[in-house]
């Protein structure tokens, strides 16, 4: 995993609708990076939901919110109209931005091994360094938690 302070790796992944989407993009701004292993899927669309619920709330507090799997664009795309996802979602269909953020690799399911995206999170400060990680999370509740923990740093996220 990235640790706090580490500066946050560049990405350029295309997001739902096909335009290019850099991490470089929100310079000067909070970014939310959440990695989840697939759209439409159980825990996948509770997060996503969430997440989508609480985007005012991160709004409010200048806070973008972008989330990463290694679905291609049109899979992304249905699931983002179907459950009307205001934030957007990124394609990183061979997992190396996922990589590059130690959330992507081998994994278990079903007896079956396979590489895949790993439910982690990483919240990113104006300076583009790391300011917080969740790691394996669960996808009820996170996108609160991540809120609640950016208000009790409301000195250093205010803008």
């Amino acid at each position: 995993m990235l640790d706090v302070g580490d500066e946050a790796p560049e990405f350029e992944l295309p997001n739902q609708h096909g335009e290019t989407v850099r991490r470089s993009d929100f310079e000067g701004e909070w970014l939310v990076v959440y990695f989840y292993p697939r759209a439409n899927t159980d825990g996948c669309t509770t997060e996503a939901r969430a997440f989508n619920d609480a985007k005012p709330d991160f709004d409010d507090r200048d806070v973008t919110i972008v989330g990463i799997s290694d679905d291609p664009v049109d899979d992304i795309a249905s699931f983002a109209e179907e459950y009307d996802l205001e934030f957007d979602l990124l394609s990183d269909e061979l997992g190396e931005v996922a990589t590059l953020y130690d959330s992507y690799g081998e994994k278990q399911m079903f007896g079956n091994t396979f590489d895949g995206v790993f439910r982690n999170t990483y919240v990113v400060g104006p300076d583009g360094h790391v300011e917080a990680v969740y790691e394996g999370v669960s996808p009820e509740g996170h996108a609160e938690a991540v809120l609640e923990d950016l208000e009790d740093s409301s000195a250093e996220v205010s803008p």
